[in-house]
């Protein structure tokens, strides 16, 4: 790991550093270099936009396309990182596979980015090669090909693009008159213009999850279970620890494991679950802290944001939850610059605490906050996460 050798870590901005380079710098990643600087890391920050959340706390930042192969490539070559961290799915993988080849060190591998950055990749190493229970799927390109698939899968059936995030494209087609409004949505919010979708059966799940897999040199690592509810495919809340039987938490663990390790490296990824009575089965997996993690903030001894970090330095980590607690996202309702947060009364909300991410800009529905709350059980940390971020108010 270049300047980085058996947890010795030099001075920031000198030439012992070791130096960390976070591509994308939202919400999660302005978490993962504030635990990195807190051991010392230099951190540099890369994205498409400017003043983004990661940004704000970074030694330094670069502001670039991110799928251009000479842009990525240059600022890396300028940077001689000692880690190369992915935090988004839209980069060029394959130029991070070529900087990989050329000995640059990409968490968790070049392989696992470019296989995670889109679902078709993943989907066909989960159930294709690894043989992991999952929704039955079909791909499209045409318009055409995609009433094809609608119907051999048979409705409801959820779409969406191979190739998005924070639920951007996705439908639930529940008629005939759904099929086409759903693919025009998922073409226009498609990352590429030859992006292919994916239709999925519709899994009458119990309750999703999803389980932080931790990558270590001592071996792999579970949090426990993280519950979560999802509103048109985006998180919007999460709590610890979802409530499971030890005989399909140990499934969970198993599926986990699996395609953890068919990814390969060190850190941590979020894999989610569905959960239909006994059988668990195969949803996503991110090589990254997940969104709905955000609650380990306050229910665990290391947040996964520093377990993610403890985890690609090849430190010990530890994954005990320490209170049962949730998390509850502050939702922009208008498009504007340069927001304002009233926080007087959700502070009030006893034992819970507010994150803001410090996004420039809002758009309706984007995430702009979050709030973590403990408490005796989840029930109580929802209702209570739920009534503080309620009661920020948002001006311009």
């Amino acid at each position: 790991m270049g300047n980085y050798k058996n947890g010795q870590i030099g001075t920031p901005l000198f030439a012992s550093s070791c130096k960390l380079m976070l591509l994308g710098n939202g919400e999660l990643g302005k978490e993962v270099i504030i635990e990195a600087i807190r051991l010392g890391i230099e951190c540099i920050a890369v994205d498409s936009y400017e003043d983004a959340p990661a940004q704000q706390v970074a030694q330094r930042h670069y502001v670039i396309d991110m799928k251009d192969a000479k842009a990525l490539r240059a600022v890396v070559e300028r940077e001689q990182p000692d880690l190369i961290v992915p935090e988004i799915e839209a980069l060029n993988t394959e130029e991070l596979e070529r900087l990989e080849a050329d000995g640059f060190k990409v968490i968790p591998t070049a392989h696992a980015a470019r296989l995670t950055m889109d679902r078709e990749g993943i989907r066909r190493l989960a159930a294709e090669e690894i043989g992991l229970p999952t929704a039955k799927y079909l791909f499209a390109t045409t318009l055409d090909e995609f009433k094809d698939a609608v119907h051999q899968i048979g409705i409801p059936c959820v779409t969406k693009p191979i190739m998005s995030s924070s639920g951007k494209g996705q439908s639930v087609v529940k008629t005939e008159d759904d099929i086409e409004k759903a693919w025009t949505y998922a073409k226009e919010s498609a990352r590429g213009n030859g992006s292919k979708i994916i239709i999925e059966q519709f899994i009458k799940f119990d309750y999703e999850i999803t389980l932080l897999t931790v990558r270590t040199a001592f071996g792999t690592k579970f949090c426990e279970p993280i519950g979560h509810i999802q509103i048109n495919g985006d998180y919007n809340e999460s709590w610890q620890p979802a409530a499971m039987t030890d005989s399909t938490k140990a499934k969970a663990q198993e599926i986990a494991k699996k395609i953890t390790d068919a990814l390969g490296g060190y850190g941590i990824f979020g894999v989610e679950l569905f959960v239909c009575g006994d059988d668990v089965i195969f949803s996503e997996v991110s090589p990254r802290p997940h969104d709905t993690g955000m609650v380990t903030m306050i229910t665990q001894k290391m947040s996964e944001f520093e377990l993610h970090v403890r985890a690609i330095l090849g430190l010990p980590v530890d994954t005990a939850m320490i209170t049962p607690g949730a998390s509850h996202v502050i939702k922009a309702k208008q498009e504007g610059w340069a927001p304002i947060f009233d926080i007087n009364e959700a502070v009030q909300v006893p034992d819970t605490k507010i994150r803001l991410f410090g996004k420039p800009m809002s758009k309706v529905g984007r995430r702009m906050g979050v709030v973590i709350a403990a408490a005796k059980d989840t029930d109580t940390a929802r209702a209570n996460a739920a009534k503080a971020a309620d009661s920020v108010k948002i001006s311009y």
